[in-house]
């Protein structure tokens, strides 16, 4: 596993704070260690630093993995976040949608969020801004991207979409075999 390089480490970090803002700082320092980001094969993984020393002794070819796959870089160098980044990216997360029961069938099969299926939303949250899309009982669903501001989905039309999926827990059935 290699260092990911000034330029990913940029994208890395931008990614991550359009999702939990300035509370990158509390992903890396966590009171049971230090945790970093590696790259092996165009993936981003967080890893303890403790778990990296272990892997050390096992060749580039040999390992498979080293802590939680959170992304992975496209061939234009762009990141696209993994479902299993969700439950360490949901507690500090800054922006929240949450979807009312009898839309969160439809967001996990991966449909974007109307007005209609909107719950709640966090104020403040601008258009474009990264959300973590929770069910009505606080479980993580997956994350997206707001099509409009708060303010704007006041007074949207019942059927404009408010939130882009990104991913949802549903990938851990229908994308098994490219998770990790």
């Amino acid at each position: 596993m290699k260092r990911l390089t000034d330029e990913r480490t940029k994208i890395l970090f931008e990614k991550l704070a359009k999702y939990i803002g300035t509370n990158v700082q509390q992903l890396i320092d966590r009171p049971d260690g230090t945790y970093c980001f590696r790259e092996h094969k165009d993936r981003v993984y967080y890893v303890s630093e403790r778990i990296l020393k272990l892997s050390e002794c096992f060749g580039y070819k040999q390992l498979v993995c080293v802590g939680t796959c959170f992304g992975k870089f496209s061939k234009t160098n762009k990141l696209k976040f993994h479902i299993t980044a969700l439950y360490y990216l949901a507690p500090y997360a800054q922006y929240k949608v949450w979807v009312k029961p009898s839309f969160e069938q439809q967001f996990l099969y991966g449909n974007h969020i109307p007005k209609s299926g909107l719950g709640r939303i966090t104020e403040n949250a601008g258009q474009y801004q990264g959300v973590v899309v929770f069910s009505m009982n606080d479980l993580a669903l997956g994350f997206g991207v707001l099509a409009r501001s708060t303010t704007e989905c006041k007074t949207a039309d019942p059927l404009t979409t408010v939130c882009f999926h990104q991913s949802d827990i549903g990938e851990y059935i229908r994308a098994e075999d490219t998770l990790f």
